[in-house]
């Protein structure tokens, strides 16, 4: 007898899942799955705009509409809070960037026989889409991969691969070049006049020792919390303008009117500047440049900020430490905060906002402290990198 199955939701990876819990790549919610193992394409199937999907490992997801992507951001964050057991008091609407919006990334260069190629690798390989074609990054950006082509093809020999590190800063394209040996005075020339044609707000180049600018007429900044803050070459960003902007006002909606605050894993002040005049505020930050650059914005705009260079993996904020704070923020990288929840854990700290880009490592934490006696209010659910399984969001835990 033959059998038809539908498609019931979307897998971490992205693949669609039946009720029988078989996987179908490149099914949406309501697809069906013919007998010969066809996909019958149901109303939440959405036509891929961009002409390399899905050969480009850059989106996994531009065959899902608008609602089931939003479903999906959703429940990455509810499945994995139910697979470690921690309830959720209120799930808050999802937050989803619109096409043409990310504004830092990275491509790397290869030849494939006489072809020069630059753009981002095919999934699960090293194998290069050539973009011709990019519907998520902003446009600026991608204007620039085409003469970037012309920079490099000539001047690369098919042994040599580079990396292209490219975002958006208050004065314009910040251009980052690795793996490239700029030792001769024609190519210095070359870049100099390249870097002014196109008006980059600097180039600089990473021969293997990190990067050094080549090319910056004025100082780079970014402008967070409304403060002009020091970029270094291809430093840490949110995804997205309005991505930011949606996981400052969670952040912010939890502060509410308490105004002594720790940020832990502070990078550059992203909420630590966002929370305003009239606070005192420590801010944890590992990364030196990182820290010293938040460091000098407070100074500058005048906000009473504590800026530390802190390995809080390492050297993790004690109880006592914490216990002098009424809200505790963290945003910690795709690990988790293991060690540093575990002090929360012991603490006696009200409220904590916990900013995650992994809702598997956010649910190990979340269960910490659960058990420790605080319980998850809400969560916001933010999908900054669209038609990507990559997520984000912002959940509040309180006692």
């Amino acid at each position: 007898m033959s059998i038809t199955e539908e498609i019931i939701r979307v897998a971490a990876r992205g693949d669609g899942v039946t009720a029988n819990g078989r996987y179908v790549a490149h099914a949406a919610p309501g697809d069906i799955v013919d007998p010969a193992g066809g996909l019958i394409h149901g109303p939440h199937h959405a036509t891929p705009p961009c002409q390399h999907f899905p050969l480009c490992g850059g989106c996994q997801l531009q065959h899902l509409d608008e609602d089931s992507l939003r479903l999906f951001v959703a429940e990455r964050v509810t499945h994995a809070l139910a697979t470690q057991q921690v309830d959720i008091g209120e799930v808050m609407p999802v937050h989803l960037s619109p096409p043409a919006t990310r504004r830092r990334i990275a491509v790397r260069s290869a030849w494939a026989g006489k072809q020069f190629q630059l753009g981002f690798s095919t999934e699960k390989s090293h194998r290069i889409i050539d973009l011709r074609q990019c519907d998520v990054v902003v446009p600026e950006l991608f204007a620039l991969l085409k003469p970037l082509r012309s920079l490099l093809e000539p001047r690369l020999n098919r042994a040599r691969q580079v990396q292209i590190k490219l975002a958006m800063v208050d004065q314009g394209v910040d251009v980052l070049i690795e793996n490239w040996i700029a030792n001769d005075l024609d190519t210095h020339e070359t870049l100099s006049e390249f870097a002014k044609t196109y008006g980059l707000a600097r180039l600089s180049l990473d021969e293997g020792y990190g990067p050094v600018p080549f090319y910056e007429p004025e100082p780079v900044t970014v402008t967070l919390g409304g403060v002009a803050v020091g970029y270094q070459p291809y430093g840490f960003l949110q995804a997205t303008l309005d991505g930011e902007a949606a996981l400052v006002q969670a952040v912010n909606d939890i502060i509410g009117d308490d105004t002594i605050v720790a940020d832990l894993f502070a990078g550059s002040g992203t909420f630590a500047l966002s929370m305003g005049a009239g606070r005192k505020i420590y801010a944890g930050e590992a990364d030196l440049q990182a820290s010293l650059a938040l460091k000098a914005a407070a100074g500058r705009s005048g906000r009473t900020i504590f800026a530390e260079h802190r390995d809080l993996f390492r050297r993790p904020l004690s109880p006592d430490e914490l216990n002098r704070f009424q809200t505790v923020v963290l945003d910690p990288p795709r690990a988790g905060a293991k060690e540093q929840v575990a002090n929360l854990a012991a603490s006696t700290v009200p409220s904590i906002a916990y900013v995650s880009c992994n809702p598997a490592s956010f649910a190990r934490d979340a269960k910490t402290l659960v058990a420790a006696g605080y319980r998850l209010q809400r969560i916001w659910p933010v999908g900054q990198f669209r038609w990507s399984t990559h997520i984000e969001l912002v959940g509040h835990f309180s006692r």
